[in-house]
């Protein structure tokens, strides 16, 4: 048991140094590939409702001030620099920032539309609405990646020989610094 015991140590140590970066990589990547299929018209299957969301964000002003396709270039535009920043994972601060702002204008369809979202038999998601619930994940996991942009970390209890608490090691996004 006590061999069980240190590799699953072991892994709990790699998991508290790393799963912040392997979290932040994937969001990104996840981010800058929706971004781009923004930018051929048809390729995003979210397209419609984003123009959609658009219109009723401002009033119905989108179509006449800007056009459908400029509108849609900016979301793809928004979303592949949030992409690549948290790849790069730098200037985290205005990342976390830009990534709660677009990651509120993509639930407002739960609102905005409703109609739209669950308007499959028995008021169930339509596949746009699966498309916006599965935001909540990136919510939640944007969520995550904010509480490092201070500082605070992931902990692993350490425990001595005879079981007693020996120590705590911390890590915010990739290195492991020891503690007390």
């Amino acid at each position: 048991m006590a061999g069980t015991d240190h590799i699953e140590a072991r892994i709990h140590r790699w998991l508290v140094s790393h799963s912040i970066s392997v979290l932040r990589l994937s969001m990104g990547a996840v981010l800058l590939g929706f971004g781009i299929l923004k930018y051929f018209p048809g390729m995003s299957p979210a397209q419609g409702l984003v123009v959609a969301t658009l219109h009723r964000l401002t009033l119905g002003l989108v179509p006449h001030l800007v056009p459908a396709t400029v509108a849609m270039d900016c979301v793809a535009t928004l979303e592949s620099v949030i992409g690549v920043l948290l790849l790069v994972g730098r200037w985290m601060r205005p990342t976390v920032a830009l990534l709660m702002v677009h990651l509120v204008g993509i639930l407002t369809p739960v609102v905005l539309l409703p109609g739209r979202i669950f308007g499959g038999p028995h008021h169930m998601p339509t596949l746009e609405g699966q498309y916006v619930l599965k935001d909540v994940v990136l919510l939640a996991a944007g969520l995550v990646i904010a509480t490092t942009v201070r500082g605070s970390a992931l902990t692993v209890r350490q425990k001595s020989v005879d079981g007693s608490p020996a120590g705590v090691t911390t890590s915010t996004s990739g290195g492991i610094a020891k503690g007390t």
